[in-house]
């Protein structure tokens, strides 16, 4: 399949080069050596060694990339090929998959196995397009073990915790922690930000 032939169905509108600026932003801060794996610390202490793991809207794969330099079995995934021409470029000891959340089907690609979890960073939710948040759950859901997790962190301000809440059970999934940080600080309503660890039936 030519990755350039799949349209960004599940992404809302972004101004032109957008993801040509994210990606040198990204190698930017890289190259400052900013910590850019708050969000692979966490997942990695949740995880047991070796796990599978799915980077739901891996961007240019920093934290799928620390996920597979600890161990892990990674498979990235995002709509946009311009993200993920750049993770194959700077990481590619990772697989790297152009698709949608809505439509995933990582067997298509050869990934029969049931993942560990998945980890859907960097506010990915909050760039879905409206009314399409449960089945952009759904589609990590349906790859998941019996038991597995997707941890999901975004800003407040951008998508409402409780508009998520009523989504995540639509999707099937039960909520099972909930903090305002990638480094534990505790929940409390008024946190700007949400990481949310939901568990896969």
């Amino acid at each position: 399949m030519d990755d350039n032939a799949l349209a960004p169905k599940w992404f809302t509108d972004t101004e032109e080069g957008h993801s040509e600026g994210y990606v040198e932003y990204i190698r930017g801060l890289a190259a400052d050596g900013a910590d850019l794996a708050g969000e692979a610390r966490f997942m990695d202490a949740l995880l047991a060694p070796g796990s599978r793991v799915i980077d739901a809207g891996c961007g240019p794969g920093r934290v799928g990339a620390v996920l597979h330099a600890r161990g892990h079995r990674v498979v990235g995934v995002d709509v946009d090929s311009v993200l993920i021409d750049a993770a194959r470029e700077d990481h590619p000891d990772v697989t790297w998959l152009v698709s949608d959340l809505v439509e995933l089907n990582l067997a298509s690609f050869g990934e029969l196995e049931l993942f560990d979890a998945a980890v859907l960073a960097g506010n990915v939710l909050a760039f879905v397009a409206p009314q399409t948040e449960v089945a952009a759950l759904r589609g990590v859901g349906r790859h998941l073990r019996s038991g597995g997790r997707a941890v999901v962190g975004f800003h407040t301000e951008r998508y409402s915790i409780d508009e998520f809440d009523v989504h995540l059970a639509e999707a099937g999934f039960v909520l099972e922690h909930r903090f305002a940080t990638w480094d534990l600080q505790p929940w409390h309503d008024e946190a700007d930000f949400a990481v949310s660890v939901l568990l896969w039936s």
